[in-house]
């Protein structure tokens, strides 16, 4: 079974993966938590007209795609705090904008169709060394983030009104959740696409809420679910020639269901 990993490719594409969902699986529990799950996926509809801006620009889309999703990050919190509208609103708004944008860019170069399938759903048998390296550095200032703030990140995912009350700079704090998870929006498009991103953000997360007695657990097991997935999800590709992030996907959905079966014989 492990013999698919005696290829260069496939090692890249398991050490790049198994860091990006840790990545996607410790920020998920956090977003589910406080009820902004949606926004890996509106900010996944974002980071397709960057792509796509960089591609008609000639540039890497990674930078592009990295810069507008951060930058529409932050303008989803400031949209909300300035203009009183819940989250999914100013989610809803940015990511339309952003997805028609990738669409008008796309329509008007007409000649990168490939590339943008490509980044929509995903490619991670291409992986590059440098993208391992991104996804390494990435993993390790997300967890550095947590270890740091984790006291004001629970405080604040569970009783926000508190927590500023209490003096803790709550809107820093999700403007810094927000950011991160846009990095991992942008680095996990290559593992499952840019249409299938989100889920690997909300799922695990979801799944194990289903069982976990505490905090640390519901992160210990979002992060198995996630790296489980993602090792099924790349054999079965190997092994069977299917998409590999439609596999990690249905086989983390196969873990919430699990989970939440598990959770309903526990009554």
């Amino acid at each position: 079974m492990l013999d698919f990993l005696s290829y260069g490719f496939m090692q890249r594409a398991l050490v790049a993966g198994i860091f990006v969902s840790v990545t996607c699986a410790v920020l998920g529990v956090f977003l589910v938590l406080k009820k902004d799950a949606m926004i890996g996926h509106g900010l996944s509809h974002v980071t397709f007209g960057g792509v796509a801006l960089g591609l008609l620009l000639d540039v890497d889309p990674f930078y592009s795609a990295l810069v507008v999703s951060v930058v529409s990050a932050v303008g989803i919190l400031k949209l909300k705090e300035r203009a009183g509208l819940h989250g999914d609103t100013g989610i809803g708004i940015v990511s339309s904008v952003g997805m028609a944008f990738g669409v008008l860019v796309a329509s008007v170069a007409g000649n990168f169709n490939v590339d943008l399938f490509g980044y929509l759903f995903g490619s991670i048998l291409a992986i590059t060394s440098r993208e391992v390296w991104v996804a390494v550095l990435l993993t390790g200032v997300v967890l550095s983030f947590v270890a740091f703030f984790y006291s004001r990140l629970l405080y604040v995912t569970f009783d926000p009104e508190s927590a500023q009350v209490a003096g803790i700079k709550t809107k820093r704090i999700n403007e810094l959740l927000a950011v991160l998870t846009a990095m991992v929006v942008v680095v996990g498009m290559k593992i499952v696409g840019l249409l299938l991103v989100a889920a690997l953000v909300v799922i695990p997360a979801a799944a194990a809420l289903q069982v976990a007695r505490t905090f640390w657990q519901a992160i210990l097991i979002s992060s198995v679910v996630a790296v489980c997935s993602l090792f099924f999800g790349l054999y079965l590709g190997f092994a069977w020639d299917w998409p590999v992030s439609g596999n990690i996907v249905m086989i983390t959905s196969l873990f919430f269901l699990i989970l939440f079966f598990v959770r309903q014989f526990r009554r």
